[in-house]
């Protein structure tokens, strides 16, 4: 138990540091605006210089952190104010120690993005958040289920990103922060559920017990048989459906084109495939 929470405050550590690492070599240093309470922090430290982001970002959280522990329970937010403290921490603390050179901005969008995002899957990765509108992504999570993070983070960094551009004085910032943000929920979602490569296949053929047969004794796949009915022929058939890897997919074609090579197949993308051979279901996913 211990080895465990200790291995996931340690992601949520290198998580928030990477994005830090992303505001202060990305953002800070080419002006590229950024979405969320870093995004004020960033928009309030040019009308108070004298306070530093890492700062502002901290006492902007405070109420965000009352405002959800109320709906999203102790456990969030104790690994949030976690991740919390060490990312503002570390926007200070990198800042403080090294000024990185500017480069083309919309470089610096892509790739900061792209940082940010890794670095913001794996803090949710955790159960945690890094605070400001990651938390309002976490509560809109709660009345949409059905929508991934990363496009619900977009709605509260859309409202931030209009406010830069007004403080900035200029569209091109908040619009490079606009690109920033769609890589970084892009990203993000691929941290959070791309690493969950499973397929889930539709097989139409004549010969679908032997194909069920060869999947369930060569692959080891559990197979479910589905009734169904050719709409021009009327003929009735049986549509054979498998989840599988995404590393098991040739073998999986291959077995069906030796036992019957006029099949017909269907292979789509499945995320959070639950049960036997696949994941388990955990009240706190996201």
């Amino acid at each position: 138990m211990k080895k465990q929470i200790f291995r996931s405050y340690g992601t949520i550590t290198l998580g928030s540091v990477i994005f830090a690492l992303a505001f202060d070599w990305f953002f800070a240093t080419n002006q590229v605006a950024m979405g969320g309470v870093t995004g004020l922090a960033q928009i309030l430290n040019l009308l108070v210089p004298q306070m530093s982001v890492g700062l502002l970002a901290f006492l902007l959280n405070v109420p965000l952190f009352l405002a959800g522990w109320k709906f999203i329970g102790f456990h969030l937010l104790a690994s949030s104010l976690f991740a919390m403290a060490v990312s503002s921490f570390a926007i200070d603390t990198i800042a403080a120690l090294h000024t990185f050179a500017p480069m083309d901005p919309m470089l610096a969008s892509l790739c900061g993005g792209a940082l940010m995002g890794f670095g913001l899957g794996l803090v949710f990765s955790q159960g945690a958040t890094t605070g400001g509108t990651d938390i309002v992504a976490r509560l809109l999570k709660l009345k949409f289920p059905w929508l991934p993070m990363g496009k619900l983070v977009l709605v509260p960094d859309g409202v931030v990103l209009t406010l830069a551009a007004l403080a900035f004085g200029g569209v091109e910032t908040a619009l490079y922060g606009a690109v920033a943000i769609f890589v970084s929920g892009r990203v993000m979602d691929t941290v959070l559920y791309g690493l969950d490569t499973s397929k889930v296949a539709y097989i139409v053929s004549d010969s679908w017990r032997q194909i069920a047969d060869a999947l369930l004794r060569d692959q080891e796949r559990g197979v479910t048989i589905l009734r169904g009915q050719g709409a021009w022929t009327g003929t009735d058939k049986q549509v054979l459906m498998v989840a599988f890897k995404q590393k098991e997919i040739v073998q999986i074609k291959r077995v069906v084109h030796d036992t019957d090579p006029k099949a017909f197949m269907i292979v789509c993308d499945a995320h959070d495939v639950l049960g036997e051979g696949f994941g388990d279901y955990q009240k706190e996913d996201i």
